[in-house]
């Protein structure tokens, strides 16, 4: 099968992963795809575009084949789908070639943000509720802790910053805290078997990316999570990212600060999470992401999010 990859597909993993392995792993494409096709005895309807920014995927006769480079961890997308087993998410249904996953068809071009707002995060927040279930025994999956610590490295070097400076200070100071245990409110928390304290110390399966853009219309079932990068921790880590959603029509409204804090209280009140934890979470996922795109020479992107955190 001839095809270019996306382009969105190219840039970013240029972003994340460096231009010369992002490359490496593009050149091998051609060779890939159509390995994983034959071994799964399958023929190409598609490439989705624009496609996802971590890895490719072809819709093939009632399924759809994802591959993606080793550094996204595809095994651990495998493991976390296959311990889901299709409950909120889309289902596993084998592998395929090297770093190919076999899933479950869904609607690639209708996601959550097709719906108006109110709607979207109602849904978001029943399929992200499926979600958090203990980990299997003997998972792989990092914590919460070890990737927030890998990322806190980073954005230490921004501390000097004259734009971004204080809210990466003030991000980095809120993680501590967090990982500590201190610093929240009386919100409540749910699952006896997979923590009981103020959040700190949960170890349920997350998403570790979800957003209403990695939620798709199904089938099987209306909402389908897609595209997870699995961790165990708090389920306030794995809300926060939600609740920047749509960041650029925050910004850009009149009244975006007010209804980003709403949202905050709404979303942990409803899914019966801490509001400070989820608040403190937000912070330091905004301001990580603003840090990368710093990194990445994308000031516009960054200069939205560090905004945004500054509402918080």
């Amino acid at each position: 099968m001839g095809f270019e990859p996306p382009q969105r597909l190219v840039r970013a993993l240029g972003r994340t992963y460096g231009r010369t392995a992002a490359a490496e792993w593009l050149d091998r494409l051609p060779e890939l795809l159509p390995g994983a096709l034959e071994q799964a005895g399958l023929t190409a309807e598609r490439v989705v575009a624009p496609g996802g920014r971590s890895s490719l995927v072809v819709l093939v006769p009632g399924a759809a084949l994802k591959l993606a480079p080793p550094a996204a961890r595809p095994d651990l997308e495998r493991d976390a789908l296959a311990h889901w087993n299709g409950w909120g998410t889309v289902k596993l249904l084998g592998e395929a070639g090297e770093g190919g996953l076999l899933l479950e068809r869904l609607h690639p071009e209708v996601s959550l943000r097709s719906l108006p707002e109110a709607k979207a995060l109602l849904e978001a927040a029943d399929t992200i509720r499926k979600l958090w279930v203990a980990p299997p025994a003997g998972h792989g999956f990092e914590t919460v802790a070890a990737r927030t610590e890998r990322q806190a490295g980073l954005m230490a070097s921004y501390q000097a910053d004259a734009d971004a400076g204080t809210l990466v200070t003030a991000a980095l100071t809120a993680r501590a805290e967090l990982l500590a245990g201190t610093g929240t409110g009386t919100g409540t928390t749910a699952g006896a078997d997979t923590g009981s304290g103020p959040g700190s110390d949960e170890t349920f399966l997350l998403h570790g990316a979800f957003r209403q853009g990695k939620v798709l219309a199904g089938d099987r079932s209306p909402w389908l999570a897609v595209g997870p990068e699995p961790l165990v921790g708090e389920r306030a880590y794995d809300l926060a990212r939600l609740v920047r959603d749509r960041v650029e029509d925050l910004v850009a409204a009149s009244a975006g600060a007010s209804t980003a804090r709403r949202r905050v209280n709404k979303l942990a009140d409803s899914l019966e999470v801490d509001r400070e934890r989820l608040r403190g979470w937000t912070l330091f996922r905004a301001v990580e992401s603003a840090t990368r795109a710093l990194t990445a020479g994308l000031r516009a992107d960054a200069e939205l999010l560090l905004e945004f955190a500054g509402w918080l």
